[in-house]
């Protein structure tokens, strides 16, 4: 049996030898081409066994100084760089206009600094003058008093240069607010990288103090403008006064004292109060009038300025279109000639109270003149009431 199997390889072996012997393996002269089919025992080649048993593999460790240097960052420009240049550049350019609107309010807050001082040194002059005594129509007084009027004026063209600074503010506010909207947007574009939401926030706080800023300019300006305007109002009705006193070499003027109670009729109002120098009643009602301050002229100094004003100005806020009456009370005791004495004397003291209302920037067409007499009184009295 082992013979035979023999004899079945020599055959098996001597077949394959003629095949091969049919087809001859052609040279790299006779054919190019990589055979397709290599037959042979030794070991597989190393860059065929790396490609077929390649996975899985370990990993290299990751450290945390890797992720930490600069291999993490390449350098380059995200797609909202472009915008986060575009808003700081608008940011600068409000900075800048700010800049120049701040040096703009200055220079016209010093130049009514210098107007006012020269306003208030020719008033002084005049008043002074005129408390020491002086000619009627001084021509020295009125010089200081064309000066005046001058600096006024000044003062009055200032507000049209402080209101174009105010819209240039407020402009500049809704510009300041408008950036502020698109940097916090800008925190929620897709694709940013981290370094552009710190800019971000860096440009936010930036803003935010930019807007601080204009709003304390644009308070600054809106005080300037309501100071002036009410400063103006009430000077103008202070130099009226005061051009009168220059006139008449007076320091209240004469017309006021002479012309008020020439032609007024007898005082039918409310019930007097009976009171110290001065008192002060707030109005209830205006079916009728009020009794709002009684002042008693029963020493020279009475001071009844800062009470009627006080009176006057409560009154005003509670009633702004009311009309006031001012009378003249004089006492009825006494012969013929103390009565008319004190007549006169109390129509006087109603003409101070007068010309401190005005002063006081009350219109004279708001007041309505009139005088009494009283059999309780003891002195000359001026009675102001709201109706």
């Amino acid at each position: 049996m082992l013979r035979d199997m023999k004899t079945k390889l020599l055959l098996t072996t001597a077949a394959i030898t003629m095949v091969i012997a049919a087809f001859p393996i052609q040279t790299q002269a006779q054919d190019n081409r990589s055979p397709s089919l290599i037959i042979t025992s030794g070991p597989i080649p190393e860059s065929l066994r790396q490609g077929v048993y390649s996975k899985p593999v370990e990993i290299r460790e990751i450290t945390a100084k890797e992720i930490m240097n600069d291999s993490y960052y390449d350098g380059g420009k995200s797609i909202i760089s472009a915008q986060i240049g575009d808003l700081a550049r608008t940011l600068g350019q409000i900075q800048s206009r700010i800049t120049n609107i701040t040096n703009s309010l200055n220079q016209i807050q010093r130049a009514n600094e210098v107007r006012s001082a020269e306003y208030y040194a020719n008033i002084a002059t005049i008043n002074t003058q005129l408390q020491s005594g002086t000619t009627p129509g001084n021509p020295r007084l009125v010089g200081r008093l064309d000066k005046a009027e001058r600096s006024l004026e000044s003062l009055s063209n200032s507000l049209s240069d402080l209101n174009g600074i105010a819209v240039n503010t407020s402009g500049a506010a809704s510009e300041a607010s408008y950036l502020l909207e698109n940097t916090r947007a800008a925190y929620s574009v897709s694709g940013a990288v981290e370094e552009d939401h710190i800019k971000l926030s860096e440009l936010e706080d930036s803003i935010n103090n930019t807007i601080t800023l204009i709003e304390r300019v644009l308070n600054t300006v809106n005080d300037d403008i309501t100071r002036t305007t009410s400063y103006l109002a009430s000077e103008r009705n202070n130099l009226r006064t005061l051009a009168l006193g220059v006139s008449n070499g007076d320091l209240f003027g004469k017309s006021l004292s002479n012309r008020p109670f020439s032609n007024v009729a007898t005082f039918n109002g409310g019930d007097t109060m009976a009171s110290s120098s001065v008192t002060q009643s707030a109005p209830a009602s205006l079916a009728g009038p009020r009794a709002l301050a009684k002042i008693k002229f029963d020493r020279p100094d009475v001071d009844y300025e800062q009470p009627v004003y006080t009176a006057a100005t409560e009154a005003l806020k509670r009633y702004p279109d009311a009309r006031f009456d001012l009378v003249a009370v004089s006492p009825t005791s006494g012969n013929a000639a103390e009565v008319a004495i004190e007549t006169t004397r109390a129509r006087r003291n109603a003409e101070k109270v007068l010309r401190t209302l005005t002063q006081l920037g009350l219109d004279t067409n708001r007041i309505d003149l009139s005088y009494n007499e009283s059999a309780t009184a003891t002195s000359s009295e001026v009675h102001l009431f709201i109706k």
